[in-house]
């Protein structure tokens, strides 16, 4: 069985402070298979950017601690020198950031930047750069491009600036695309838009592709896999239908609790209680059992908070970290779906 085309291994990034070691991302490990999509889900804090961009190796490592070992194709990226990865950058892996206005220069037209991201990786003219820029915009999309390719990015709108962020990330062609909460700023229908976007290309490109958002409405809509992040750490990993239709940790059953549903007859959503743990001071045992619920239904309020569980596997696509027993998991994650559903009698 070959391997994965993209395989992160313990990746650990860890950040000195004077207030103690921010531990950012603890011990992550996960694969991606060509033409498939990964989707990193948590909430803010959770470790998923600093994931994506120690796989950039965009974290300084002068100001930061990277462990671990990281791989696209044969191309190792943890201890890679800043030059090898530039080549890497923009070539075999590029990234999509979650504000293209912050991310496009703004004293430059997007002509200019685009010719410049295509002539960093190919010895080509800038004749030929400008015409690949061109038909590059009008694949994501953007309309009469050989006039728009010479306007500056504050003349297009969020979702325009977008696309033009998607076109530079995959000009060169590159087999790895890392999207960053790319549809945050966006409405409802241009989200739409660039999602069924990063879908045509990927199946164009066959590119291998890390979603990272906090979003389960678009992860149900695109992803294959999905991996849940908390405290640093991944507390769950499963296909699309592990983590939607049989979740197992309490954490990923409190995210899609609280998630609005058409069907459901609640009134209120069901927030997570509590607040996201520091990572300068991280608990000695499971990172969410201060937030848990379950611990207590079923009394094991002491392991949880004593030991660090383990990520276990329990079915050839899916993985949790949790003490429950896999009934009670099942038990709990059946009431508090019900109950925020709102089907009469679903609450524990």
């Amino acid at each position: 069985m070959s391997e994965a085309y993209v395989r992160v291994e313990d990746l650990k990034v860890s950040f000195p402070t004077e207030d103690g070691l921010v531990r950012a991302v603890d011990g992550v490990s996960f694969t991606v298979d060509r033409g498939q999509t990964l989707a990193i889900v948590g909430e803010s804090g959770s470790g998923k950017s600093v994931t994506s961009q120690a796989l950039m190796g965009l974290v300084n490592k002068r100001n930061a601690r990277v462990e671990g070992r990281a791989y696209v194709g044969d191309n190792e990226l943890i201890d890679a020198s800043d030059d090898e990865l530039r080549k890497l950058r923009g070539s075999v892996m590029s990234m999509i950031f979650q504000d293209p206005f912050a991310s496009l220069h703004p004293f430059y037209r997007i002509g200019v930047q685009l010719v410049e991201a295509v002539r960093v990786h190919r010895n080509v003219s800038k004749a030929e750069a400008r015409a690949q820029a061109v038909d590059m915009l009008r694949r994501v999309g953007i309309p009469n491009p050989d006039q728009r390719i010479d306007d500056y990015p504050h003349q297009l709108s969020g979702g325009m600036r977008q696309r033009v962020m998607i076109a530079m990330a995959l000009i060169n062609g590159p087999s790895l695309l890392i999207a960053d909460e790319p549809t945050t700023a966006l409405d409802v229908t241009v989200q739409a838009q660039i999602m069924e976007l990063l879908a045509e290309l990927q199946e164009q490109y066959n590119t291998a592709i890390i979603l990272i958002t906090h979003d389960l409405g678009v992860v149900a809509d695109v992803a294959d896999e999905v991996a849940v992040m908390y405290g640093g750490r991944l507390v769950e990993r499963g296909s699309l239908q592990d983590i939607f239709h049989k979740p197992q940790m309490p954490y990923t059953v409190g995210l899609l609790s609280s998630v609005p549903r058409l069907d459901s007859v609640s009134e209120r959503l069901t927030p997570i209680p509590g607040q996201p743990p520091s990572l300068i001071n991280l608990p000695p045992g499971c990172v969410f059992a201060p937030r848990c619920r379950a611990k207590g239904q079923f009394g094991i309020e002491q392991r949880c908070g004593d030991e660090r569980p383990d990520l276990l596997t329990i079915s050839p696509t899916h993985a949790v970290r949790c003490f429950l027993e896999p009934d009670q998991r099942r038990q709990f994650a059946d009431e508090s779906l019900a109950a925020a559903a709102g089907v009469p009698g679903g609450a524990a």
